[in-house]
């Protein structure tokens, strides 16, 4: 089947699929295809030739956009060993065996802590400086 893509709407556009097709539309290699459409990945912008024919640009993110996703990154991470303490935090209370030994407790409330301090460091939002989980932390399950 032949593939056609329109500038106007987006969209690819199956030759014997699609009754209809916009009348912008225009034949779309499927290496085109493959490359602009289905694989554009991200921090890329389609643009159009005058044929109307899609290529990308590559974008580059700027600070506040790196900032926020490495904030969502934190509070994801933040969010993941939240039940963990939690949990410990119970046991100690009801007197209770705790899964966590004193020093792994502590390494956890220090990784958290590491989090919570990683934007105002001077490193933020570099993720090469992005705080690192105890390795045990893995073995963790909810």
């Amino acid at each position: 089947m032949k593939r056609y893509y329109s500038q106007k709407t987006g969209c690819t556009y199956l030759d014997g699929l699609h009754q209809r097709m916009p009348s912008d539309a225009v034949f779309l290699p499927e290496e085109t295809y493959e490359a602009v459409i289905r694989d554009a990945g991200i921090n890329t912008v389609r643009r159009h030739d005058k044929q109307g024919m899609p290529y990308l640009v590559d974008v580059v993110p700027s600070v506040a956009d790196l900032a926020l996703e490495a904030r969502s990154w934190r509070d994801n991470q933040l969010t993941a060993v939240t039940w963990l303490r939690d949990r410990h935090r119970d046991q100690l209370e009801m007197m209770a065996p705790t899964t966590l030994d004193a020093e792994q407790y502590l390494a956890l409330l220090t990784y958290m802590q590491a989090l919570r301090d990683w934007p105002q460091s001077a490193q933020f939002p570099n993720t090469e400086h992005r705080p690192s989980a105890p390795l045990w932390l893995a073995e963790q399950t909810e």
